[in-house]
C-alpha cells in the first residue's frame, strides 16, 4: 500500500469568518460567580469618564462639523493627551481569595508561577543608607573583571555620581566592558563633567526613551529601576539611584532614608535580562556571553525570587506579588513605601486582612514628601484603612524612599516599586524577594526601629483635616493614575 501523498490545504474552509455569537462569552469563567475585589465609587467611575479619550473625541469631531474649530482644537488635544496616558496595565481584581498561608508550599509555588522562577543558592545582604551602600555598591565595581551593567532612572551630577563615573572609568580602561543605561528623564541633569569622564575611559552610555515626536506614544513609559550588575554574579537594587541626597544616615532631610540589597547567586540573573532587554530596545544591540551570562554559583544558601515589571506585558508583576502576599498573611504585613496610593482592590485586600486578625502597619513618607501629587491622593486614601484598623505611620525625620514589604516574619521583598499606579502600569521595575526567617527578621527590626520616627496617624485626625487639604486632594485625585 501506498501512503497518500501530502496535500497542502492551506487556509482553513471558514478562516477569517466572525466567532459565531454565542461563543465569545460562552465559555469563559463565570467571574459574576465569584466575589471581586475592589468595587469601582461612582466617583471613580466619573473621573476615568473625563480622562479617556473617546468621549474627547466625539467632542472634537462634533465641533469640526460644526465648524468650531477652537473647541476642536482644545477637545483634540485632550483626547491626545488622554490616550497617551491611559495605562495598559490590567490588574487583578478576581482570583485574590487563596486558603494557603504564606509559609504553605502552596504559597510559594503560586507566586513563583505567577510571578517567575524561585532561585536556591544565593547570598543576600541588606544595606541601609548610602553610608551602606554606595561604599559596597563602588568596590563591586572597583573588582569588576568582565563586565559592569548599570539601569538607572537617577544618575544625577554631584560628588556621588563623580566617585561612580571615576570607578566605572577605570575599569572599562582596565579593559571590563561598562554599559550604562539612564531614563532620558529622570537623569537628564546628569551634567557633562560626568559624561566626560565616563567617555574618557571608554564606558558606554544610551539614554532609554528619549522624548521624540516618533516615540510620543510611549512617553509616559520610564525605566524606574536601580540595577547595577558586575560580572553577572554580583546585584544590587533597591530604592536609591546614584545621587548626593543618599549620602549619609538620613541625618537630616537633605539626606534621604533608603535601603539597598546585595545579591550574589543565580538570583542576579534576572536583573541582568532585565537589563538586557531594554539595552536591546534602546541600542539595538544584543550582548551575549560569558562576561554578562557566568555560571552563577553564589555559594549560598537563600532562596530568592527576583521579579522583573514591565508595562509592556499588559500585567504587573509585582503588583501580583504583593496582591497574593497579602491575601496569604496570617499574622502580619509591614509595608514601607513612600508614595503609597493603592487601588480599590488593594484596599480591600489590606482591609479583609485586618479584619482575618492580621497586624497592617503602613509606612510612608511623611512632611518631607517630594511628591505633592502623590502625598495628596495618598491621605486621601488612609480614611478607609485608618477606620478598618489599619496603622499607618508618616516617617517625618527626612524623605522616607525605600521600598520594602515583610509578611509573617519568614517573606520579604524590597526593589524600586512604589505602591502606585505609575510603577504598577507606567514604569519597568525590580524587586528581589526573599524567603527567609533570618532575612526577613533584620528587615521587620528595621520597619520596627524606623517607627520611632514616624506620626501614628489616627482616623479621627484623618476625618479634621481642612477644606483646603482635601481640596487639593479633589484637584490631584484627577492624576491618581499617574501618580
Amino acid at each position: 500500500m501506498h501512503a497518500a501523498p501530502y496535500r497542502q490545504t492551506g487556509r482553513p474552509r471558514g478562516w477569517g469568518r466572525r466567532v459565531p455569537r454565542k461563543w465569545v462569552h460562552r465559555l469563559e469563567p463565570r467571574i459574576s460567580e465569584r466575589h471581586r475585589k475592589g468595587a469601582v465609587s461612582g466617583w471613580t467611575r466619573g473621573r476615568r469618564l473625563i480622562l479617556a479619550w473617546w468621549p474627547w473625541s466625539i467632542i472634537c469631531l462634533y465641533s469640526l462639523v460644526t465648524d468650531h474649530w477652537g473647541w476642536a482644537a482644545v477637545s483634540g488635544s485632550v483626547a491626545l493627551v488622554n490616550y497617551l496616558m491611559t495605562p495598559e496595565e490590567f490588574p487583578p481584581v478576581y482570583g485574590l481569595d487563596h486558603e494557603f498561608a504564606i509559609e504553605s508550599d502552596e504559597f510559594l509555588h503560586t507566586v513563583s508561577g505567577a510571578t517567575g522562577t524561585v532561585f536556591a543558592g544565593n547570598k543576600i545582604e541588606l544595606l541601609n543608607n548610602g553610608d551602606e551602600f554606595y561604599p559596597a555598591m563602588l568596590k563591586a565595581i572597583e573588582s569588576a573583571e568582565a563586565s559592569v551593567t548599570i539601569e538607572a532612572y537617577i544618575y544625577w551630577a554631584g560628588d556621588v555620581g563623580q566617585k561612580f563615573a571615576r570607578a566605572l572609568a577605570r575599569r572599562a580602561a582596565a579593559g571590563a566592558s561598562v554599559k550604562i543605561l539612564l531614563d532620558a528623564v529622570g537623569s537628564a541633569s546628569i551634567g557633562s563633567e560626568i559624561l566626560e569622564t565616563l567617555e574618557s575611559g571608554g564606558c558606554q552610555l544610551a539614554w532609554y526613551n528619549r522624548i521624540q515626536w516618533y516615540s510620543v506614544g510611549r512617553f509616559n513609559h520610564r525605566t524606574h529601576r536601580k540595577s547595577l550588575i558586575v560580572d553577572g554574579r554580583v546585584g544590587f537594587t533597591g530604592g536609591a539611584g546614584i545621587a548626593d541626597v543618599w549620602i549619609g544616615h538620613a541625618q537630616d532631610p537633605q539626606h534621604w532614608r533608603d535601603m539597598q540589597i546585595r545579591v550574589e547567586g543565580p538570583a542576579v540573573v534576572p536583573l541582568q535580562t532585565g537589563f538586557a532587554a531594554n539595552w536591546l530596545q534602546t541600542t539595538g544591540e544584543l550582548i551575549t556571553g560569558p562576561r554578562y551570562y557566568p555560571e552563577t554559583d553564589g555559594g549560598g544558601s537563600l532562596a530568592a525570587l527576583t521579579v522583573m515589571s514591565s508595562p509592556e506585558t499588559g500585567a504587573s508583576t509585582v503588583r501580583t506579588m504583593y496582591y497574593l502576599s497579602i491575601v496569604c498573611a496570617r499574622k502580619s504585613i509591614y509595608i514601607a513605601n513612600p508614595y503609597f496610593i493603592p487601588d480599590a482592590t488593594a484596599v480591600e485586600t489590606l482591609i479583609d486582612a485586618k479584619r482575618r486578625g492580621v497586624d497592617v502597619r503602613i509606612m510612608v513618607a511623611g512632611t518631607h514628601n517630594d511628591n505633592w501629587l502623590a502625598r495628596r491622593n495618598s491621605v486621601m486614601l488612609f480614611g478607609k484603612l485608618l477606620e478598618a484598623g489599619v496603622e499607618v505611620l508618616e516617617y517625618n525625620r527626612t524623605l522616607l524612599h525605600h521600598k520594602t514589604m515583610v509578611v509573617d516574619g519568614i517573606w520579604a521583598t524590597i526593589g524600586t516599586t512604589n505602591f502606585d499606579n505609575r510603577s504598577f502600569a507606567h514604569n519597568e521595575e525590580s524587586n528581589v524577594c526573599i524567603y527567609d526567617r533570618a532575612v526577613a527578621r533584620k528587615l521587620q527590626e528595621t520597619f520596627l526601629a524606623d517607627t520611632r520616627e514616624c506620626e501614628h496617624l489616627s482616623f479621627d485626625e484623618w476625618r479634621k483635616r481642612g477644606i483646603w487639604s482635601r481640596a487639593q486632594e479633589v484637584v490631584a485625585s484627577f492624576l491618581q493614575d499617574q501618580a
